[in-house]
């Protein structure tokens, strides 16, 4: 009798701990993505970028494309690249041609470079972090008064279109070697 109550006492505790412990872990996720801030960076480790790593810095900054990261505690936890279009690419090459053309034509004109914001690569070390750098990144587009829309050219990967899905995509298109979401601004 007193050794079942032992165990029960015993069992009771580890549940409490492990209340506890998880509490601790989301409060510490929480606290992380408060803390966050989004920052254009002047390059990334493109090592590090699982969907497009044979990008360079050069290509990623040039013609007005931008690398934007989330910024926590002076490290960069989830990354986000942008090229700026008048035309939604379908392919790499088309990426960098339409890019190169908008930001061209507004050298000629206002300096605002392009209209549809695409984002040709994301990825996260830290849990929650791309979901958090789509969602920012989303704030400024939608602030911005030349862009009206927000693509992406992703990987015909299960993962990625799962990830733009749950995140509030729509699918516009598939291609040969890549699909498109479109987040509605």
């Amino acid at each position: 009798m007193i050794k079942k109550k032992l165990l029960k006492f015993r069992a009771k505790a580890r549940i409490r701990k492990g209340k506890n412990v998880l509490n601790k872990n989301i409060k510490n996720f929480f606290d992380w993505i408060k803390g966050a801030e989004i920052v254009e960076l002047k390059k990334c480790e493109t090592e590090k970028d699982p969907v497009r790593p044979e990008l360079d810095n050069e290509f990623r900054t040039s013609y007005g494309r931008k690398i934007y990261g989330v910024r926590y505690k002076d490290e960069i936890h989830a990354v986000m690249c942008f090229a700026f279009t008048n035309k939604i690419p379908t392919s790499v090459n088309e990426l960098d041609l339409f890019s190169r053309d908008a930001f061209l034509q507004s050298a000629t004109r206002d300096q605002n470079v392009g209209k549809i914001a695409i984002a040709y690569t994301v990825w996260s070390n830290k849990k929650g972090g791309g979901k958090l750098i789509v969602k920012e990144v989303f704030k400024k587009i939608k602030k911005s008064n030349h862009l009206n829309r927000l693509v992406t050219l992703s990987p015909l990967t299960d993962m990625a279109r799962n990830f733009h899905l749950n995140n509030g995509a729509e699918e516009i298109q598939v291609n040969e070697e890549t699909q498109n979401f479109e987040y509605k601004l």
